[in-house]
């Protein structure tokens, strides 16, 4: 990859690991944007138009949409398969975060996971592993069909009773429902509010927060199979 050279456009956590990753596989890091053939920016990348961006180089970030159309894009957010690592390491961050604020042990604790998407999926596996007593609300009846041959409680997401749980996690990008009264915890995960009430941790992006290592490396190997695939 001698010809690949990469700059950052942030000094965040996340990309310091993540250059750090790419540099001991052997790619170029240089400081100065205009020597760059990629940018790497965070993922999501806050916009820039063109005058904020060197000229012919491939961004590589996500939500890319929003960018000048005539750069080529590496968009993480439409890699499925970062999409499922991410969802892997927000469960993971979800389970830290809901254990620093319930005051009780997972085991037997009756938690509400809302939605059935690769987060839904991934959280939902490490509660059940916890000893929670999880349901499942979600949409589709395909998929309370399959939560039911899972062997997970379910329910559909307008007959949610919020008193019946200690901790709610949402993580639908579409409004849900209210958030739990009382002493319950309540976290939203999704990019798009999905609980009402005044008691809700607005919980996004907590990869590249709580598990910047993590996420960085996660970036790297993502990086690095899309340029080795430009290669072939």
């Amino acid at each position: 990859m001698d010809e690949i050279r990469i700059a950052t456009t942030d000094g965040s956590p996340a990309l310091h690991f993540a250059v750090r990753e790419l540099e001991k596989k052997g790619v170029a890091i240089v400081q100065k944007q205009e020597q760059a053939t990629h940018l790497l920016m965070p993922v999501p990348s806050p916009p820039m138009t063109a005058a904020e961006l060197p000229e012919k180089v491939t961004l590589i970030g996500g939500k890319l949409e929003v960018f000048p159309p005539d750069y080529t894009k590496v968009d993480l957010l439409q890699d499925e398969h970062y999409l499922a690592e991410n969802a892997a390491l927000t469960a993971d961050c979800a389970m830290r975060l809901l254990g620093k604020h319930l005051p009780v042990t997972f085991w037997n604790c009756p938690i509400l996971v809302i939605g059935w998407g690769r987060i839904g999926k991934c959280l939902t596996k490490l509660l059940k592993g916890a000893g929670a007593q999880v349901c499942v609300a979600a949409r589709k009846p395909s998929d309370r069909a399959m939560l039911i041959v899972l062997g997970y409680d379910t329910v559909d997401i307008p007959k949610i009773e919020p008193e019946r749980y200690r901790a709610i996690i949402n993580t639908a990008p579409a409004p849900a429902m209210c958030a739990a009264g009382g002493d319950g915890v309540n976290i939203d995960l999704a990019s798009i509010s999905g609980m009402e009430g005044e008691n809700v941790i607005w919980a996004r992006g907590l990869p590249g927060k709580m598990l910047p290592e993590s996420s960085g490396k996660l970036i790297a190997r993502s990086v690095l199979r899309h340029l080795q695939e430009g290669r072939k």
